[in-house]
C-alpha cells in the first residue's frame, strides 16, 4: 500500500520532491503546505492536492498522513528544518528532513534523541550516494575488490570563476561566513563516510578569494579539508562554491583506493571506473586499463528519485530503525563532521575531533 505523504515548504525542493511523489508508486502525495499561502495553493493546484498554511492543521486535518517531507530552507538552507521535524515527530509522524538535517548542531542532536524517544523513522536527503555508481562502488568494496583502505580524495562544488561571481542578495546566504560549509558539505562527507566509515579527526584550511572579499562577502567559500577515517585511512574533500572552473571529474568526483584497487566515481551519476591491484603494475607512468561502467547519463535530478523511494520502501517494510538508510544518525554524523570543519578553521587550522554520535541501543523487536 501507498505511503500517505504531506510536504511542508513548497519552494523548490519541495515543488521537486512532489513531482518525485507523484511517479511513486509507492507515494501518496495527499497535502502540502506553507506559511507562504500563495505557494501553498500553486503546488495544491499543481498536484492536485489539498492546500495548508500551518503543519498542525495539515496534521490534524489529515490524520492518515504517514510521513512528514521537511523541505523548508532558511539560513544556511537549514534554520526552518529543527522545528517543522519537531512538530511532524511530535505527532507521532514519521519525517524525511532536507538536508543539512539542522542548522545548528545541538538541535541536530536533540532531533535525533526526540525521534528514537518517539520511535519513528527520521531520514535525511543524503541523495548523492544513492545512485548506480555508488551501488556499483559499494559492491566493489563488499566484493573485496578495494581491500584496505587506504585514501578517499573527493571534489564536489560548483564551476564558476570571477566572471560568474554575483554577490548573494539572498538574507539566508548574505553575511553568513558557513553557508557554503553548512548547506553543502553534508553531500561530500556523507559519500565519503558511506563508502570509508566514520571519520576521527578533521583538518580544516578555508578561505574566500579577492573578489569576494572586494565584495564584501564573508564566505569561507574554498575548503581544503584533511581527514582521518576510523579505520586508518586518510581521506582529502576540495569543495568550492563557484569560484573556479573545474578540470577534470567535473563537479563531482570520487576515488577510493585500497590494497586490491581502486574506484573512482565522476559526476554522481555518469559512470565509475575500477582498476585492479595484480603483480607487475609498472609504479610510474603506465596505468592499467580500468573496467568502465558507464550509465549514459548526467541527469543528477535522478538521485532525488532513487532516495525518496528508498524511504518509503523502508518505511513501507518496516525496517528496523537503526537499518533506515541515509538516517537521522547518518545525517547527523556527518553535520558534527561540520562543525569540526568549522572549528579547526575557526582555530587556524588546527586538528579537531568531532563530537562522538549517540551510542546504538538496538531495537528490542528487531535485535535477536
Amino acid at each position: 500500500m501507498a505511503v500517505k505523504i504531506g510536504i511542508v515548504g513548497m519552494n523548490g525542493i519541495g515543488n521537486l520532491h512532489a513531482a518525485c511523489y507523484k511517479e511513486d508508486e509507492l507515494a501518496d502525495l495527499v497535502a502540502v503546505c506553507d506559511v507562504v499561502k500563495e505557494r501553498a495553493d500553486t503546488a495544491a493546484a499543481k498536484y492536485g492536492v489539498k492546500a495548508y498554511y500551518s503543519l498542525k492543521d495539515m496534521i490534524e486535518s489529515e490524520p492518515d498522513i504517514e510521513v512528514i517531507d521537511v523541505t523548508t530552507g532558511g539560513i544556511d538552507n537549514g534554520s526552518w528544518h529543527f522545528e517543522p521535524a519537531m512538530e511532524a515527530i511530535g505527532y507521532g509522524k514519521h519525517v524525511l528532513v532536507e538536508k543539512p538535517l539542522c542548522h545548528d548542531i545541538r538541535e541536530a542532536r536533540e532531533l535525533v534523541a526526540f525521534a528514537e524517544k518517539k520511535k519513528v523513522y527520521l531520514g535525511c536527503n543524503l541523495n548523492h550516494y544513492f545512485t548506480p555508481p555508488a551501488e556499483k562502488g559499494k559492491q566493489y568494496i563488499e566484493n573485496g575488490e578495494i581491500g584496505e583502505l587506504v585514501y578517499c580524495l573527493a571534489k564536489m562544488g560548483f564551476n564558476g570563476g570571477e566572471a560568474n561571481y554575483g554577490p548573494a542578495g539572498s538574507g539566508k546566504v548574505k553575511g553568513h561566513p558557513y553557508f557554503h560549509m553548512k548547506a553543502f558539505l553534508t553531500h561530500p562527507l556523507s559519500v565519503m563516510r558511506y563508502f570509508c566509515g566514520d571519520i576521527t579527526h578533521i583538518q580544516t584550511f578555508s578561505d574566500r578569494p579577492g573578489f569576494r572579499r572586494n565584495a564584501g562577502d564573508v564566505m569561507a567559500s574554498i575548503n581544503s579539508i584533511h581527514l582521518k577515517f576510523a579505520n586508518g585511512g586518510v581521506g582529502y574533500l576540495l569543495s568550492q562554491r563557484g569560484d573556479a572552473v573545474y578540470g577534470l571529474g567535473g563537479w563531482w568526483s570520487l576515488e577510493m583506493a585500497g590494497s586490491k584497487g581502486t574506484f573512482c566515481i565522476e559526476n554522481c551519476v555518469e559512470k565509475i571506473s575500477y582498476w585492479k591491484a595484480a603483480k607487475g603494475i609498472p609504479a610510474i607512468s603506465v596505468q592499467p586499463e580500468p573496467e568502465v561502467t558507464d550509465y549514459g547519463t548526467n541527469d543528477f535530478n535522478r538521485t532525488f528519485n532513487h532516495r525518496l523511494h528508498a524511504f518509503l520502501e523502508d518505511v513501507s517494510n518496516r525496517v528496523p530503525f537503526e537499518e533506515l538508510r541515509a538516517n537521522g544518525r547518518d545525517a547527523l554524523a556527518v553535520l558534527e563532521y561540520t562543525f569540526a570543519v568549522i572549528e579547526s578553521y575557526e582555530r587556524g587550522g588546527e586538528m579537531v575531533r568531532p563530537h562522538p554520535l549517540p551510542p546504538l541501543h538496538g531495537d528490542p523487536l528487531f535485535l535477536k
